[in-house]
């Protein structure tokens, strides 16, 4: 696939103008969006992705067309389980729901640019040395079967990395938040404060999320533009989609099963065009092996797609079926449900205390968590 350089120039003017635009149109101005706006907002950025396919599928065949969309899905389907991390992020830090917009699209930019260099570090690594495939197609099915072996979300506590609390010791930290802002001064001295942090945390994250995103593109399509586009397409709108399934995530409890699936099957994809570029030694006399027929780009995008749709269907009956079993068992032992009046306070499962509501309100100060010290002395910038 021969790629013009003013394709590649207008494909990424776009795409930044698409995260200006985000910061201008929705972020500048701290609030929390409505259901409806990041509706709208997620059906846009799906929608140019679409036709963004369309295009190379008209003007460079379908052969490119469809390992795009593939890269695509697979690339929306792995963010949408990064989602949950964030969530356990922003409720870890207690980021005010109006300013975790900013915390996100500042996160999704840092990620883009990474991992712009990790898939400029892997098509390298793949033009120089064949036998890269191998690497890429055993770590997938490694990842594959850790995703099986895991638990899914049950882990609703969010554990800070080495780099996280590396950057909390390095640098002073203030135990509130003061609105939007990324730093502070209090008696002079800079201050970072903990919409910083999370960002640091949402941004170190994406590290992680990158090493199992770009080997499973590359599984795909070995070409460079469409793993650049499939990506920056799906993390465009990813701000959006959390809020719009962000009370969703927890049903999707076998979303792991169905991505260690995909993971599994690129992976053995990957190890398949591995022996038919064979050029090491010690396997078959370093001659290339076709025993076993690569498989075809439609193939891939079949057992993606049907693999999410099922995933998506199981989850959400068994989240129905565990709701219907939940409100038996509630109704059996007379034990008040969510929202209903106890004998003697407020509604059971409501938030009690001055506290309750305060991280949601616009421009109150939200605590940091636990292992930040409290500089506050009434003297500084608040």
């Amino acid at each position: 696939m021969d790629v013009p350089f003013w394709v590649w120039a207008i494909t990424i003017a776009a795409i930044i103008g698409m995260l200006v635009f985000d910061f201008v149109g929705h972020v500048r101005t701290p609030h929390a969006p409505s259901l409806r706006e990041a509706a709208t907002w997620s059906a846009v950025y799906v929608a140019l992705a679409v036709v963004f396919g369309i295009l190379v599928w008209i003007f460079a065949g379908g052969q490119y067309g469809g390992e795009y969309f593939a890269g695509y899905i697979t690339e929306k389907s792995l963010s949408v389980d990064n989602l949950f991390v964030f969530v356990l992020i922003m409720a870890s830090f207690a980021v005010p729901r109006e300013l975790q917009q900013k915390v996100l699209l500042f996160g999704i930019t840092f990620a883009l640019v990474l991992r712009t260099i990790f898939i400029f570090l892997g098509a390298a690594a793949i033009e120089n040395f064949s036998w890269v495939f191998y690497l890429f197609g055993a770590f997938l099915i490694y990842t594959a079967v850790a995703q099986a072996r895991a638990s899914g979300h049950d882990d609703d506590e969010f554990k800070e990395n080495a780099f996280l609390r590396l950057t909390r010791k390095l640098v002073p930290t203030t135990n509130e938040y003061h609105s939007d802002r990324m730093t502070t001064k209090i008696d002079g001295k800079r201050f970072i404060t903990p919409l910083a942090i999370a960002l640091v945390a949402i941004g170190s994250a994406d590290i992680l999320f990158a090493v199992d995103s770009i080997p499973a593109i590359f599984g795909l399509t070995e070409e460079t533009f469409l793993v650049f586009s499939a990506n920056a397409f799906s993390l465009l709108g990813l701000r959006q989609l959390f809020f719009l399934i962000d009370g969703l995530l927890d049903r999707l409890v076998y979303l792991h099963y169905g991505l260690a699936v995909i993971l599994g099957f690129i992976g053995i994809k990957l190890l398949i065009h591995a022996l038919h570029e064979n050029e090491l030694p010690f396997i078959n006399g370093g001659e290339h092996v076709t025993a076993i027929p690569e498989v075809p780009t439609w193939l891939s995008l079949a057992v993606i797609v049907v693999t999410l749709f099922v995933t998506t269907v199981a989850s959400l009956a068994r989240s129905r079926r565990d709701e219907r079993e939940a409100a038996a068992r509630a109704g059996t032992t007379g034990t008040p449900t969510l929202g209903t009046t106890g004998p003697d306070g407020p509604p059971v499962g409501d938030p009690v205390g001055p506290a309750a509501g305060d991280a949601a309100r616009p421009g109150a100060h939200a605590p940091a968590p636990a292992g930040t010290a409290d500089r506050r002395d009434g003297h500084g910038d608040r």
